[in-house]
């Protein structure tokens, strides 16, 4: 069941209705069969392969905290084999099988290989990833083993979150299951708010940011220069307020209902450096790799050339997590390129701002490394978004190309001209299939989001809009929800782009 659905606008009433109306002790039984019915609603068989993992790590978790000594670590081993190879099955098998298959055609081996013809369940990444912290944690001695069978699955298939997170730790989740949640009128309108911004990024932003991102890079080798740049800076948004989006509704509808999700974004393109860009983007993933992959490795316990190889590998299986294709390993290595580069020339780049005076002007800095990290970002984003690495190296080649001819030559002259404001397919001159209006409005639109961002710094925005006279709360979320309203179905997407993977 998708957030931006009729059906989701029917359920999520119903299910909070249920929920304070029901005796405690009940809540959470409704609560999982809530979660079935919304993940049974994409493919409801899949239901079954989600019970598979969550009855292994169920019973791992029991057996690691009663056992000791080799007992215990091979039972944690069991479930996050048993586990991973769930994952394996599903994301992974056509990906190495297609590549062993290449490297013995290019060796001329006598080798076939057959494609699994199986669509990938729906979140089975975040699923495997909240599985494996439960039993990791166990095994650390960081969590209580959980008895309640019906409580663990809730925590694996707790509705809000179920398919794109965040990833949960059973620290912070699990106890909730067993606390009483009461009515709470301010909590709740706090969370319809956070839901109501959250659908404003996925609806308004990213799915009519979507309509041009999908049409160049669906054909990039069409176009050259701008724009490739264009398509590029707005994949950078949509992937943002479609991917925030979806955390703002998972924690909005959760906190409605009482339960307190992890934040999973804070304003991610104000970083300084790819560093802190990490620390603010897709926070429940970045922790998780970093407690679970890069700590285990030896994290910056060891020597220089230990931190670089420990850095490059997390980063290298985060691209991997994200999707069974090259690019995303590309992406991932890519990433991790960046910082370790950083590092390497953290002495040098300062000594560059100090004798240049840079540092004379601290927001004038500021503003530069926001750039550049920004602009690093969007050329990893390439390779995320692009079909193949071909398309992904053709665009990044190509970035600007002719450029200057186009300002000379196309953009100067049509702003003299003046425009069709409702004219389908040019934007400064460029046929990127949308009309000039959606473009100058999801550029507004994404400005009104950067402006709501930086005033954050200053505060938490409910708390302002808390503080706000009802007249002019009640404007904004009128305005909002027939901004929604307004945009729905004209964009192009619909689907969240985490639901791949």
């Amino acid at each position: 069941m998708l957030f931006n659905s009729i059906q989701f606008l029917i359920f999520f009433p119903i299910v909070v209705g249920l929920y304070f109306v029901l005796p405690y002790k009940y809540r959470w039984m409704m609560l999982l069969a809530a979660s079935c019915i919304f993940y049974a609603a994409f493919i409801p068989k899949y239901l079954l392969i989600l019970f598979l993992t969550i009855i292994i790590d169920y019973t791992a978790g029991i057996y690691i905290e009663k056992t000791e000594g080799r007992k215990k670590k091979m039972w944690l081993i069991m479930s996050i084999v048993s586990t991973c190879l769930v994952l394996f099955s599903f994301k992974y098998f056509n990906f190495f099988g297609s590549n062993i298959q290449h490297i013995a055609n290019f060796l001329h081996w006598n080798y076939s290989f057959k494609l699994l013809h199986i669509i990938l369940p729906i979140g089975l990444s975040f699923h495997v990833f909240q599985s494996l912290s439960y039993v990791i944690e166990v095994y650390r001695g960081h969590q209580k083993s959980e008895h309640n069978f019906g409580i663990y699955a809730l925590y694996v298939m707790f509705f809000p979150q179920l398919v794109a997170g965040p990833i949960e730790r059973p620290q912070n989740l699990l106890h909730q299951f067993y606390e009483k949640h009461d009515f709470d009128y301010k909590r709740v309108v706090d969370g319809l708010r956070l839901m109501l911004w959250g659908f404003f990024k996925k609806i308004v932003i990213a799915d009519n940011a979507a309509i041009a991102v999908n049409i160049v890079f669906g054909r990039p080798h069409d176009f050259t220069g701008m724009p490739l740049i264009l398509a590029t800076i707005l994949f950078a948004f949509q992937i943002y307020c479609d991917f925030s989006g979806y955390s703002d509704i998972a924690i909005g509808s959760a906190r409605v209902m009482g339960f307190r999700l992890m934040k999973n974004f804070d304003r991610p393109y104000h970083s300084k450096s790819i560093s802190e860009f990490w620390k603010r983007w897709h926070i429940s993933l970045s922790t998780w790799f970093k407690d679970y992959i890069y700590i285990p490795l030896g994290g910056n316990r060891v020597a220089t050339v230990g931190i670089y190889f420990n850095l490059f590998v997390t980063f290298l299986i985060s691209g991997f997590w994200h999707g069974a294709n090259w690019t995303y390993v590309i992406w991932g290595a890519l990433n991790g390129v960046y910082i370790i580069f950083a590092i390497i020339t953290k002495d040098f780049r300062k000594k560059v701002v100090e004798l240049v005076g840079l540092n004379k002007f601290p927001r004038i800095y500021k503003f530069i490394q926001i750039i550049i990290t920004f602009s690093l970002t969007c050329f990893a984003w390439i390779f995320f978004r692009a079909n193949s690495i071909q398309d992904a190296v053709y665009i990044a080649t190509h970035l600007f190309t002719g450029v200057e001819h186009y300002f000379a030559n196309v953009f100067l002259p049509n702003i003299s001209k003046g425009y069709d404001f409702f004219s389908t397919g040019s934007i400064f001159g460029i046929d990127m299939g949308i009309t000039y209006s959606s473009f100058i409005s999801t550029v507004i639109f994404i400005a009104i989001l950067e402006l709501v961002q930086f005033i954050q710094r200053y505060g938490s925005i409910q708390e302002m809009l808390r503080s706000q006279p009802v007249l002019v709360r009640w404007s904004i979320y009128y305005a909002l929800v027939v901004l929604i309203i307004f945009f729905s179905g004209s964009g192009a997407g619909s689907q969240f782009i985490y639901f791949q993977f």
